[in-house]
C-alpha cells in the first residue's frame, strides 16, 4: 500500500504540476492523446532497439526515459479534453506491449552483442516474454469476467527496476546492478503468473460449480420409448 500511495502521488505530481504545461501545449496545437501515445512508444523502441544492442546503455536509458513520460500525458490530455474512450485504452495498452518488448529485446541483443553473455540474453527474453503474459492474463481474466489483480510485478515497477538499475550500472560501471534487475524481475515475474493464474482458477471454480448442468441432446428419432409386448 506504501509502494501504491508513493507511485500514485508521484504520478499526480507530475502530471499535475511538471508536465501540466505540456498536456495544454499539445491540446492547443490540435494534437490528440492517441498521437501522443504513438510518439511516445515510437520514441521507447527506437532508444531501446538502436542504443540498447550497440552497448549505449545510458544513451538509450535516457532516450526512453524522455518518452515513457507520453505515458503520463496521453492520461492526462485525455481527461482535460473529456475523450477518455474504449479505444484510448485499448491503444494504450496495446502499444505499452511494444515498448515493453521492445527494451528487453534490446537488452537481449546488447547481451547477445557487446554484452556478451548467453545467459542474460536467456534471462532478458524470459522477462520480455513473462512481462506480456503478467499483462494478457490480467486482461483475458478481465473478458471472462474475472479479476487476476495483484502480485508483484505490475508494469511501471518493471520499467522503473530495470531502467534505473540499467542507467546506474552504465554510469558507476556497476553491470551487476542490472544483472541483479533482472534476476528480480525473472522472480517477481514468475510469482505474479502464477498468482493470477491460481487467482483466475478458484474464481472459475466457484463459476463452473454455479453454472446449471448442461441438458444432454435428444438422441435421433425423439426420446427413447419402451420396447413393445
Amino acid at each position: 500500500m506504501l509502494q501504491t500511495s508513493f507511485l500514485d502521488r508521484f504520478k499526480d505530481f507530475w502530471q499535475g504540476v511538471v508536465l501540466l504545461p505540456a498536456v495544454r501545449l499539445f491540446i492547443r496545437w490540435g494534437i490528440s492523446p492517441n498521437t501522443v501515445t504513438f510518439v511516445g512508444t515510437v520514441g521507447v523502441c527506437t532508444g531501446a532497439l538502436v542504443f540498447f544492442p550497440t552497448g549505449h546503455l545510458l544513451a538509450g536509458v535516457l532516450f526512453i526515459t524522455a518518452f515513457v513520460f507520453s505515458d503520463l500525458i496521453d492520461g492526462k490530455m485525455a481527461r482535460e479534453l473529456g475523450r477518455s474512450s474504449k479505444f484510448g485504452a485499448f491503444w494504450d495498452s496495446t502499444l505499452d506491449r511494444f515498448g515493453d518488448g521492445a527494451i528487453f529485446g534490446g537488452l537481449a541483443l546488447y547481451f547477445a552483442g557487446p554484452g556478451d553473455s548467453y545467459l542474460y540474453e536467456c534471462v532478458s527474453i524470459y522477462c520480455l516474454v513473462m512481462g506480456s503474459v503478467t499483462s494478457y492474463a490480467r486482461a483475458r481474466a478481465e473478458s471472462l469476467g474475472m479479476d487476476a489483480k495483484g502480485g508483484i510485478a505490475e508494469r511501471a515497477d518493471r520499467l522503473v527496476l530495470i531502467l534505473v538499475m540499467t542507467g546506474l550500472g552504465a554510469i558507476f560501471d556497476l553491470p551487476i546492478l542490472m544483472y541483479g534487475a533482472l534476476w528480480v524481475l525473472v522472480v517477481a515475474n514468475t510469482y505474479t503468473v502464477v498468482f493470477r493464474v491460481r487467482k483466475v482458477h478458484r474464481q472459475a471454480v466457484l463459476l463452473d460449480a454455479a453454472e446449471p448442468a448442461p441438458t444432454p441432446p435428444t438422441p435421433p428419432g425423439g426420446p427413447a420409448s419402451a420396447d413393445p409386448v
